[in-house]
Formats: C-alpha cells, sequence, structure tokens
C-alpha cells in the first residue's frame, strides 16, 4: 500500500475505531445511558466552564468577560436538548470555542459508527480542500475508485454541510487539523442513521447513494483497498545510494528506542543518508524521542520548549483585586497579586534540555524529517529538541500544533473533559502550537498521487537528498 494514503487512512484510523468498538457493547440500561434532566445538564456544562477558568492555560485569549457570556448563552441551549447525543454535541461546540487540540469533552456511551454502512466501508480524508475517498472495501473499488470526491451531503454542498454541522463539533487548535478531524467523521452517526450523498469519479462520473450506518456482511468481512501494512513501531527500509528510510510511528511505547537500538549500527556502518518519518507519529513521551535523537546530532545539549502553567491562589487574587497596573511597578509581589487576580500569572518558565555525553555513539549525515498534520505532541517535541540541527531538513505539511498537559475532569453521567494545563513554546519563545511546527519545504497530497499510488513527500526527500553530500 503506497505511503501517501497510509499517511491518510492511518491519521482517521483511531477516530474510526469508535465506530466498531463502540457499538460492539453490550446493551446497558446503566445510570449512564438515562436521559440527562435539564439539572444535570446544567451542572455538567456549569462543571466545566468553572474548570476552564482555574485551569485552561490559555484561558487569557478568550477571556473571562467572553467565557461567562457563552455560558450564559449555552445554559438555554444545552437544558433544551432532546436527547443526550444533542447534549453532547452542543458541549462539544462550547468545548470549541476555546480553540485547543488538548481540551475537549469525552461521552463514554458514544455509539458511533464511522466508516461503516450497508453497502460499503470506505475511508474520507481531507485532499486539496476536498471531501476524498482514500480508500474502500474491496465490493466497491470499480463501483467507487480511490480518489472519488463526495460533493454533496443531503443535499448540500460538502463544504457547506461541513461549515454548518461538523466543524464547530471539534476541538482543534490549528483549523487545517479541524478541517482533517471534521472530513474524516463528516459521516458519523448512529447505527440506523442515513446519508444521502452525490460523489464524482475521478473520470467525472457522478453518483448518488443512500447510505445506512450498519456493521453487517458481506460488507463487515470485506478486505479494505488498498491494502493496508502491518503497523510497526519502527520501519527500515533502503533506499539507492545508500538512503536509510526509518519511520518512527509511536513515542508512546519505549519499546520503540530499543528497536532503534537494535538497527543503529547497520545504520553507521552503511547509511549515508537519513530519511525520519514522523507522518504517523501522534505523540507519548518527550523522552523516548530524545533517546533517539541523541543518536542523530553532533551537540551534547539539546534544547526542547519552554514551558509554563498557570498558579491561583485565593489570598493572592484577593489582594490583587484592586490593584492597578501603577502598583506593580517594580514591586514582585504586587505583579503576583496583581496577575493572580486577573487569571494570568504563571508559573513554571523551564526550558527542557537533554544531555549527551561527547562518547555517546552518533550518526551525523544529511538527513530529512518528514512530517505531517498527523505529527503530534511528544512528536512535535522531537522537532523543536532537532530544531536548528543544520544536518537536518524537513519536509511535508506542517505538524499538527497542539501540545501541553491536559487534566481529565469528572463531569458525572458518563461524561469528562480534558484541559490543556500547560503552555509550551520554542525556547526562544516562538510559537508553534496554534500553528505547527513549519516544514522547511512544504509537499501538499494531492488526489492524482493518490490514485497513481505515489508517495509525493517520500519523492521530494529522496529527491532532496539526492542532491546533498
Amino acid at each position: 500500500m503506497n505511503t501517501t494514503l497510509r499517511t491518510l487512512r492511518r491519521a482517521c484510523l483511531t477516530l474510526a475505531l469508535c465506530g466498531l468498538a463502540l457499538t460492539a457493547r453490550s446493551q446497558q440500561a446503566d445510570e449512564q445511558d438515562k436521559a440527562l434532566t435539564p439539572d444535570e445538564k446544567t451542572y455538567i456544562l456549569s462543571k466545566f466552564w468553572s474548570e476552564v477558568k482555574y485551569n485552561f492555560v490559555y484561558f487569557n485569549q478568550i477571556g473571562e468577560a467572553r467565557w461567562d457570556s457563552l455560558y450564559r448563552a449555552y445554559l438555554p441551549k444545552v437544558q433544551q436538548t432532546p436527547d443526550n447525543r444533542a447534549f453532547y454535541n452542543e458541549m462539544r461546540r462550547f468545548c470549541a470555542l476555546l480553540k485547543d487540540g488538548h481540551t475537549n469533552i469525552m461521552w463514554n456511551n458514544y455509539p458511533c459508527i464511522t466508516t461503516f454502512f450497508d453497502q460499503l466501508q470506505w475511508y474520507i480524508s481531507d485532499i486539496e480542500g476536498k471531501a476524498i475517498v482514500t480508500s474502500i472495501n474491496e465490493l466497491n473499488r470499480k463501483r467507487i475508485p480511490i480518489g472519488t470526491e463526495i460533493v454533496k451531503v443531503n443535499g448540500l454542498p460538502t463544504q457547506t454541510y461541513l461549515e454548518q454541522h461538523v466543524l464547530p463539533l471539534f476541538s482543534s487548535s490549528t483549523d487545517y487539523a479541524r478541517r482533517d478531524m471534521a472530513v474524516s467523521r463528516m459521516l458519523q452517526g448512529l447505527r440506523g442513521e442515513s446519508y444521502d450523498v452525490e460523489l464524482l469519479t475521478p473520470d467525472k462520473k457522478t453518483l448518488k447513494l443512500h447510505l445506512t450506518h450498519e456493521i453487517q456482511e458481506p460488507v463487515y468481512s470485506d478486505p479494505l483497498y488498498p491494502k493496508e501494512d502491518e503497523w510497526k513501531r519502527l520501519e527500515l527500509k533502503w533506499y539507492p545510494g545508500n538512503v536509510a528510510y526509518v519511520a518512527l510511528n509511536t513515542f508512546s511505547n519505549p519499546a520503540i528506542v530499543d528497536d532503534f537500538v537494535k538497527i543503529f549500527p547497520t545504520l553507521q556502518q552503511r547509511a549515508k543518508k537519513l530519511i525520519i518519518d514522523l507522518r504517523y507519529n501522534g505523540g507519548g513521551s518527550t523522552e523516548i524521542g530524545s533517546s533517539i535523537l541523541k543518536y542523530l546530532t553532533p551537540d551534547t545539549l539539546l534544547t526542547g520548549s519552554k514551558w509554563c502553567t498557570r498558579d491561583y491562589a485565593a489570598s493572592y487574587a484577593a489582594w490583587g483585586e484592586y490593584m492597578t497596573p501603577e502598583d506593580t511597578v517594580s514591586d514582585s509581589w504586587s505583579q503576583r497579586c496583581y496577575l493572580t487576580a486577573r487569571g494570568e500569572y504563571y508559573v513554571g518558565h523551564d526550558i527542557y534540555t537533554v544531555s549527551i555525553p561527547p562518547s555517546h555513539p552518533r550518526l551525523v549525515v544529511p538527513t530529512v524529517v518528514l512530517t505531517e498534520h498527523g505529527t503530534a505532541s511528544a512528536a512535535e517535541d522531537f522537532l523543536i529538541l532537532a530544531d536548528g540541527q543544520k544536518h537536518f531538513t524537513k519536509i511535508g505539511r506542517p505538524s499538527n500544533g497542539s501540545t501541553g498537559q491536559p487534566i481529565v475532569i469528572d463531569l458525572g453521567h458518563g461524561f469528562s473533559a480534558r484541559i490543556c494545563t500547560k503552555k509550551d513554546t520554542y525556547a526562544d519563545g516562538r510559537l508553534f502550537v496554534g500553528c505547527g511546527v513549519q516544514p522547511d519545504i512544504v509537499v501538499e497530497p494531492t488526489v492524482k498521487d493518490l490514485i497513481k499510488g505515489r508517495d509525493g513527500q517520500l519523492e521530494a526527500a529522496l529527491k532532496f537528498l539526492k542532491k546533498q553530500k
């Protein structure tokens, strides 16, 4: 299976799994399945609103006055929702206004289906601003070829449908990550729900389908086309000219460090140039990533991100309530009081560093790092640590643009929330949350490449390295 398609499918694989995992649950009649009362809905909204005020590290970007105003506006909305699912979606809309990828609402009992329908199973991705079919079950591959565009949903142009019904539900730090999620889940729904879609195939044929969410044969057992390669934590390939390709697909499992250490002697002996693929890496532990990066730098000290978090102490807020900016001049105690009263006192400001012994084994050769919208969290920390490495060149698309340390809040009745508590920047203060780590060379996926089975980003990396000495 081509690497471009694998990138797109894996970007939404986790999103799609809920359709299989959650719909497989047994019928339950426990407390969490009962219809919420207006009072219970009010409590959940109020709990989230309150926790955000004190925990959300980017609260200054929305401000107390606007957050309170939004809360008052959403009170009647959530109280009047006809069922738990509608309530969940209103909570998602409320949360999405914070515009943070590490802050979101979760509902344990949402039995969503994403990719399965009565007629087919498919995956959809945003390519060139269009909703494109990137894989489909074998029985439908000729009728609906890879590269087919969804042009209408329920009578609306796809872009209009996304803007009105899907995009407002998704919490994200960047617009492009929000759109990726929205397109991949634009037809998500409950078992039995239907969608009318209009398709435009690559050869310009129009198809109209009435699709109903269902998990049944023969679709359920029918394999997807193109066939996906087996997922691996680390993957090593060789290209002409002794170019080593190493995919680091996760930093969640420390075993990937052992995987890398095992192949490193071979890399040292043979590799003249190197490609590190982080496109599928959604993060994990910063320390795991840095443990690998140690082998790929000439430096003895790597500088990572600078972080801070909000600090609230009630007495300081009370003392600072009536202070003015003039009161804080050359007075650190008054500054703390004044800022605490306004929810803007931060602590931390530490810079993450990694020390490397001079004797540590290394491979320093021309290196390309492939990045994508799915390169997130600890994988972005890897990029920050590698910033300034003269032999590194980033190729692909901007990274996800979201990291931090979320606190998980139990909202009751099967609902919970993550709230980002930690702000990260480059050590010099440059931002990457909200904009992503930018590639040195931008290479966008195209529908044409998808249809031909080409990986344009990998090809660009090989072409670039061919010119390097």
